[in-house]
Order: structure tokens, then C-alpha cells, then sequence
């Protein structure tokens, strides 16, 4: 496994003062993807990087392992984040995804900055659902003339282990599923700082509809089988990094309403 390893060598770069580097003003994907590709390249360890909307965004080359890069501005929008071409999960294509987010400066004051805090985890903490294959279809014949093409391209907004997690913020933090262990080579470079429960919901979201005359958007849910199964992570830092614990945020309902005309957009 490659995460104890990453997730090592870049709480090392943040301590050594590694900044992020804007290319320009515009770039708001890709600075943060860039800072990581570089640890991947100090380790030396061989990747292929995707496109503009590939998934994940780098998948390595001697394990079947992925790793998705999401950028924060802070303070900002770090509750969420917008997952416009898949819905996370911990297993796509073959292989275990892990999530890789960082928080930088909102508003820097140069076009380099520090890595704030960073969290990587694996995506069966966002979602344990392997099973959901990600299509986006199209339903023709809108309109007065008939002519019409709409597109039901779908967005998932998904919490950030900044909402999810109490002790994450500026730390750096990675958290695994409970059986994941360091290898004989890193445990000595390790601490565990908690554990983490995440449980099934009790109904499943499996389709729904949109009236385009009331502007209704209704789900259509079923009972979960698996209704109350535990999932259970732990949280680990680098030791001589924050010793604090992390715990779960106590919510009554992790469940978000969430109206995208209010949120900032995706950085």
C-alpha cells in the first residue's frame, strides 16, 4: 500500500516549508494537483496522471491504486466539495481510491503558499458504495419545436473530512479503514489518534424524477439491506506532527440540503 508512504513524504514537504505555485490567477484545479505530483516525484514512485475530468486524477503504476485531488480555499467553501464526474467511493476500475484534500490560503498574497492542513483518506470514509456505476444520460424532444436535448448531467456534493471529522484542521491527518497498518518500514514513523465510526443509512436513494412544470425534484428510495452496518477507520499522523485525537462530529444527521445556487463554486 502507497498511502502510509504519500501521505509521509507530503506531511515532510509541508513541514519543509514546500509551497503550492500558482501558474496563473485562473488556475483554481490545478496548483494543488501539481504540488502533489511533485511529492509523487520526489518519491519516485511512477504514476499516469489524467485529464480535465478524468477519474481519479493519478493513478499509480505498480499497485492498482488511485489517488483524487481535492484543492480547499480557506476560509471558504470546506464543508463539501462538488464530484462532477463520479460519485466517490474507495473502489473504481479496479482499483482502491484514496481522496487527497488540502486547504491553502483563499486569498494569498503571491502565487505561492502553504499547504494549510491536508487529509488524505480512503473513499469507503465518503462512501462505501462500490456497486454505483456513474452514467450521465440524455432525454430528447424539449421545447416547442421538439428540438431539444436535455442532459441529466449529475453533480454529487459530497462532506469533507473537515465536516465530518472534529481534530482534522490544521493538522495533517490520514485515516484508513480500521484494518489497514503501517508496513514494517513506516510503523515506527506512525501514531494512531483515533478511531471512526460511520454507519449505513436506513433507506437508499435508488432513482428520481423532475417536473419540469413545478420544478420538483423527487427521490425515489428504497430500505437498505445493510441498514445500521458499521464501518469502522482510524486516524494516523506522522510522529513528532499534532498528537491531538479526531473523533467523529457528533451530527444528528449527516444528511445535507443543499441548494447549489448558494454554495461558492468548486475549487
Amino acid at each position: 500500500m502507497t498511502p502510509f508512504v504519500i501521505f509521509r513524504h507530503c506531511v515532510e514537504a509541508i513541514s519543509q516549508g514546500a509551497l503550492i505555485r500558482r501558474v496563473s490567477s485562473t488556475d483554481k484545479e490545478f496548483h494543488f494537483q501539481n504540488w502533489f505530483r511533485t511529492r509523487l516525484e520526489d518519491i519516485g514512485l511512477n504514476f499516469e496522471a489524467g485529464g480535465r475530468n478524468s477519474y481519479p486524477d493519478f493513478r499509480m503504476v505498480a499497485t492498482t491504486e488511485g489517488y483524487e485531488l481535492k484543492g480547499l480555499a480557506y476560509p471558504g467553501r470546506d464543508a463539501n466539495f462538488d464530484s462532477n464526474s463520479q460519485a466517490p467511493s474507495g473502489f473504481h476500475n479496479g482499483r482502491t481510491i484514496y481522496y487527497v484534500f488540502g486547504r491553502y490560503p483563499k486569498n494569498p498574497d503571491g502565487d505561492t503558499y502553504p499547504v494549510l492542513d491536508l487529509v488524505i483518506c480512503h473513499g469507503d470514509f465518503l462512501n462505501a458504495d462500490h456497486e454505483y456505476e456513474h452514467e450521465n444520460k440524455s432525454v430528447k424532444g424539449f421545447g416547442s419545436y421538439g428540438d431539444i436535448m436535455i442532459r441529466d448531467r449529475k453533480m454529487y456534493v459530497v462532506p469533507t473530512p473537515f465536516r465530518l471529522v472534529q481534530g482534522v484542521a490544521h493538522a495533517q491527518t490520514l485515516i484508513l479503514p480500521d484494518e489497514f497498518k503501517p508496513g514494517n518500514r513506516e510503523r515506527a514513523r506512525f501514531i494512531e489518534v483515533g478511531k471512526l465510526l460511520r454507519r449505513e443509512a436506513d433507506e437508499l436513494i435508488i432513482g428520481y424524477s423532475f417536473d419540469l412544470q413545478t420544478n420538483e425534484l423527487i427521490p425515489k428510495k428504497v430500505a437498505n439491506p445493510d441498514a445500521g452496518r458499521e464501518h469502522r477507520f482510524r486516524g494516523w499522523r506522522v510522529k513528532g506532527s499534532a498528537t491531538g485525537q479526531v473523533s467523529m462530529t457528533d451530527h444528528k444527521s449527516l444528511n445535507m440540503q443543499v441548494d447549489s445556487a448558494d454554495e461558492d463554486e468548486d475549487e
